[in-house]
Parts: C-alpha cells; sequence; structure tokens
C-alpha cells in the first residue's frame, strides 16, 4: 500500500513537504470537500501521479498529513509520570480540538482500513507515552499500565473530540488523569480485567 516513508531523504523528502504544505494550505482556507489530488499537487507543483503513487487516494495524504502533524519533538518532563500524562493530554486537546485538528484526526482514521496513518497515529501516541513511563520508572515512580492510559485518559478524549460538538470542557484532562492515576494507587488495572 502506498504511504510516506517517516524519514524520507533527498527528493522524496522535498515531495512530501511540499505536498504536505499543499494540504496544510489549502485546508487552512478551503472545504474539505474542495480538496482534491489535483489542487494539491498543482499548488505542490508536482503532477497528480506523483501523488497517486505515494499515497494512492486523497484519504490517505490527508490521513498522512495528520499523522505527520502528531508528531511533537517530545512529550513534556514535568518531573512526573502524573504531570507528564496531564501536560501532553491537556496539549493533545489543545492542538486537537481545534476545527484543523478535528480535521486531521477525522482524516487519519477515515483512510479506511488498508491506509496504515491511524494504525501509525497510534502508535506515535503510544511512543510518547512509553518515553513519560520509561522517564518515570527511571525516577522510580510507580507507573499506570501503557493500555490503562489509552483506555482512561486518551480513548476518552478522542471521543470528546471526534463525537461532540463542544470543545473538551477545561481540566478534563486533570480529571481523566487524576481518575488514572487514583485507580492505578488502588491496585486497578484494566490489564487484569482484561485477561492479561
Amino acid at each position: 500500500m502506498p504511504t510516506s516513508d517517516p524519514r524520507p531523504n533527498g527528493r522524496a523528502a522535498r515531495v512530501q513537504q511540499a505536498v504536505h504544505d499543499a494540504v496544510r494550505s489549502l485546508q487552512s482556507r478551503t472545504d474539505r470537500q474542495d480538496i482534491s489530488v489535483p489542487r494539491v499537487a498543482a499548488l505542490a507543483g508536482v503532477a497528480p501521479s506523483t501523488v497517486y503513487r505515494r499515497w494512492g487516494d486523497l484519504n490517505q495524504l490527508l490521513a498522512d498529513v495528520a499523522v505527520a502533524r502528531l508528531r511533537p519533538e517530545g512529550p513534556p518532563d514535568t518531573g512526573s509520570v502524573h504531570g507528564d500524562l496531564t501536560a501532553w493530554a491537556e496539549q493533545y486537546i489543545e492542538e486537537s480540538a481545534t476545527p484543523t485538528g478535528r480535521a486531521f484526526l477525522r482524516d487519519m482514521v477515515s483512510g479506511g482500513p488498508e491506509c496504515t496513518s491511524a494504525w501509525r497515529g497510534g502508535e506515535y501516541a503510544r511512543e510518547r507515552i512509553e518515553m513519560m513511563l520509561q522517564r518515570g520508572r527511571r525516577r522510580g515512580e510507580t507507573v499506570p499500565d501503557i493500555e490503562d492510559i489509552v483506555d482512561l485518559l486518551l480513548a476518552p478524549i478522542i471521543y470528546r473530540i471526534l463525537f461532540e460538538p463542544a470543545v473538551p470542557p477545561a481540566g478534563v484532562a486533570r480529571r481523566l488523569a487524576d481518575r488514572l492515576f487514583a485507580r492505578n494507587a488502588a491496585g486497578w488495572s484494566g490489564q487484569a480485567a482484561r485477561g492479561n
């Protein structure tokens, strides 16, 4: 399946950057239904066949741009896993709850079952979470299970962003993180509930 390499070099990198920039530019000034591969290609200065060959179709291209947007330099380091996860979740909400962020998330998950962008987006989130957990372990903290973090912190946020019209309420990241850590402190683990 066509997909972009996470770290292309040379001409491939220039083409990817130009196409991604064109998509972001069109998304900022036009409605989603007015974005097409020929418009993206023209703005990027490449042939439509280049876009189709590399990304397959518009949905996969939009999903790839959405995944690229989720690659921050690194997760916050506040000195505790609880603080790191809270700050990261707040940042995730801030970036993803905007109209553009919501469109990016929808594009990422609408690429279809053959589209790897949704899976890559999930893997990037897990990589960021694992970085925070590893820092906590090095500091001697008891850290929650990554599946609990996905189930109790990330999934409710994504649900609110995708399916509720309002921006998630202020403090929701802290409330969800507090609930996650309260359950973790009480010895509850979704891992045990899942039979793992």
